[in-house]
């Protein structure tokens, strides 16, 4: 039996989900609300690990192009104090490939592939329904019938609520990034600051992080404890008076660390929120979720890994279901072992962020240490 089956949201997860079905030859719809695949930046870089991203591009047959495209170089990291010194400076062995690196758009657009995204399709409800199966409401007025539907819209899913009353709360942590561009030639000191992957500064409850990407591109986020409100006598727009406030909080600092918000271009605020460590929900029939829908956690690497890995299992699940009945047990089945895997990592990103934003700038290196091959 050909099920109706709809995935909601184009990330990491979504695609993922989309393309291994895909592969195993089944149809499957792939609704996103952005009206088309550059409607807006795709983010920075991803490490995709071995047992989890990686796996999941192996079930999907695109393994040996992901690295092709990837950057084991990208593994590199640097670890400084706010004076200046080198506390741990780590490169990748030759062959290293546990964790590279690749460009979020590049990903995406290897995920694509031949699927058929429906660009612009904003969904607003998703209803369980008990007989003609789940229905979904998408702004333009219009509505579709589906066997299945996988929310996997992010932080603020459209299909959660059909199945979780649960809501993301605020960590007390806020990221505020920025970019470089054509750094190798225009800032020569922080491209050697950089190196082949990513320094990180590590101060009191703050901390500042720069990340290469492809083509002389840097990353740069600001990560700081503060209220959710800290902005609300700064004009959020305003690239400059937003510069001022970060360089202030940034103050002494040794150069040239503060140069990669000085010379930063927009900015971007993004508060950290998480859902409950353990967050699970009443199986509803018809409807599950995956990735950040599922388990939004601090972004520590694990986010992105555990959503592809997921979305490739529940595919690899339903391909193996051939009845309507078989379809429901294999979502059930895959929600069991989503919560428990998920859980896990909940518990060890929600420390992580204690750790790495903290008052003793020490538990970041400490951080580090436990999870650096020696």
């Amino acid at each position: 039996m050909r099920h109706r089956i709809a995935v909601i949201g184009s990330g990491p997860g979504g695609l993922t989900f989309a393309r291994v079905l895909h592969h195993h030859g089944h149809p499957v719809t792939v609704l996103e609300r952005d009206p088309a695949p550059d409607a807006r930046p795709p983010g920075g870089t991803l490490d995709l690990h071995e047992g989890m991203g990686q796996l999941a591009l192996e079930k999907a047959g695109l393994l040996t192009e992901f690295q092709e495209l990837s950057r084991p170089e990208g593994q590199a990291m640097r670890i400084l104090d706010t004076n200046g010194t080198v506390l741990r400076d780590w490169k990748p062995r030759p062959g290293e490939r546990a964790n590279p690196e690749i460009d979020r758009g590049q990903l995406r657009d290897l995920l694509l592939g031949p699927l058929d995204v429906q660009w612009g399709r904003r969904v607003t409800e998703v209803v369980p329904q008990t007989h003609a199966g789940v229905l979904v409401h998408f702004a333009d007025g219009r509505q579709e019938t589906f066997d299945l539907v996988i929310g996997a819209d992010g932080a603020w899913s459209r299909v959660r609520p059909a199945i979780s009353s649960a809501t993301p709360h605020y960590t007390g942590v806020t990221r505020v990034e920025t970019s470089l561009d054509d750094i190798d030639t225009r800032h020569p000191d922080l491209a050697r600051l950089i190196g082949d992957g990513s320094v990180a500064v590590y101060g009191v409850n703050r901390a500042l992080v720069a990340q290469r990407n492809s083509g002389g591109h840097v990353k740069v986020g600001a990560q700081f404890r503060a209220p959710l409100d800290w902005h609300t006598e700064l004009d959020l727009a305003d690239a400059e008076a937003v510069r001022s406030s970060l360089l202030a909080l940034f103050d002494g600092w040794a150069a040239p660390v503060p140069d990669l918000l000085r010379h930063g271009t927009a900015f971007v605020h993004r508060p950290l929120y998480v859902l409950p460590v353990s967050h699970t929900w009443a199986h509803v029939p018809g409807v599950t979720l995956l990735g950040d829908a599922a388990h939004l956690m601090p972004p520590l690497g694990a986010g992105a890994n555990l959503a592809m890995l997921e979305g490739a299992e529940l595919a690899e699940s339903i391909a193996a279901a051939p009845g309507p009945g078989d379809l429901d047990e294999a979502v059930r089945a895959f929600e069991e072992q989503m919560w428990e895997r998920a859980g896990r990592w909940a518990k060890i990103t929600t420390a992580g962020l204690e750790r790495l934003v903290s008052p003793d700038p020490t538990q970041a290196l400490a951080v580090f240490d436990e999870v650096q091959p020696s």
